[in-house]
């Protein structure tokens, strides 16, 4: 008896082995690029109306936004580490409760935004963040009901569709900091288009990475 129960506490040790390398240096990638692009928005933490411009009067919106954006990426990624989920379902469970509370913080502070201060920049701008926003916020919610109904085959489908969404901030981010698109036009004239690339592109591609997954 001694020994099966060492043998089973054996088998819960949490050892990294080579298979984690990859999975680490991913984790270390969307790590580093959250904080480039949290860093790029230290100014707001002034909560100055120079430092917030047009955000002055929902400045705690718009930090709360970023805060919990930023928490998404982090807690994110962490779900889909296989070792990690299967090592402790409960640990599991916590990181995917925090990842659903930032999503809410942060997809509902980015519609109260979307709706506000972003038709100062303009309808076209306005309307892509409430679309996304709002398809993030659907996306995340449909994935907890499938976990809290045992259906987890489609809760990890709609975690990645989720999670790819979160990803767009950085892609669509990154992507207008690159010099040959900046002088595609005005800023407020290539973000929308940036902004749908950003997400629903990747999800498309990932919609297609299933389909053919399932028709073998």
């Amino acid at each position: 008896m001694n020994r099966n129960k060492n043998t089973s506490t054996a088998d819960r040790t949490f050892q990294l082995n080579k298979t984690d390398f990859l999975p680490l240096l991913i984790f270390a990638a969307i790590f580093f690029m959250t904080w480039l692009f949290m860093h790029g928005v230290d100014h707001f933490l002034a909560l100055t109306p120079e430092a917030l411009g047009k955000y002055y009067d929902f400045k705690w919106i718009i930090i709360a936004h970023i805060t919990a954006g930023g928490g998404t990426l982090i807690f994110g990624i962490i779900q889909f580490w296989k070792k990690l989920r299967t090592f402790s379902w409960k640990l599991h469970r916590i990181v995917g409760f925090i990842y659903l509370l930032a999503v809410l913080v942060s997809s509902t502070c980015a519609l109260i935004l979307a709706f506000t201060t972003t038709y100062e920049v303009s309808w076209a701008v306005a309307f892509t963040l409430q679309i996304w926003a709002g398809v993030w916020l659907s996306a995340t919610i449909i994935a907890y009901y499938m976990a809290v109904k045992k259906r987890f085959k489609l809760h990890h489908e709609w975690m990645v569709r989720s999670y790819i969404i979160t990803l767009g901030f950085l892609i669509s981010g990154f992507a207008l900091k690159i010099h040959f698109i900046q002088e595609l036009g005005k800023t407020e004239d290539i973000q929308s288009p940036l902004f749908w690339m950003g997400w629903s592109v990747p999800l498309f591609i990932y919609e297609i990475i299933k389909s053919s997954k399932t028709s073998h």
